[in-house]
């Protein structure tokens, strides 16, 4: 837990998240620089409950931190329920974390 920073706000039935994710992203090329494995966030999953809301496949161009922002619906959300951010990298780790969704009743 909290190598994500997580804010997600609700209003007129959407919300708006932005996710930044604290990961060093070491390129193929970087790595061989530094005489390390290359390791970059590969997958990274958003759900609420059990309901997928973001999800993405990547590729190693992306920056160091990424920073992900996304909008989803929250019909049939309910005040409390949260935002539960997973990322997997080429080593394999992963990491989860969870906010909770600002605005809704």
């Amino acid at each position: 837990m909290g190598n994500m920073k997580i804010k997600v706000k609700s209003a007129g039935g959407i919300a708006k998240a932005k996710v930044q994710a604290k990961h060093e992203m070491l390129t193929y090329d970087a790595a061989k620089k530094k005489g390390k494995d290359a390791n970059f966030i590969t997958h990274i999953i958003g759900k609420v409950g059990d309901k997928v809301v973001y999800e993405l496949s990547s590729s190693q161009f992306l920056a160091k931190d990424p920073l992900f922002k996304f909008e989803f619906k929250t019909d049939g959300l309910k005040d409390g329920d949260k935002l539960e951010m997973t990322w997997t990298d080429l080593s394999g780790a992963t990491e989860t974390d969870a906010k909770k969704i600002k605005g809704l009743k």
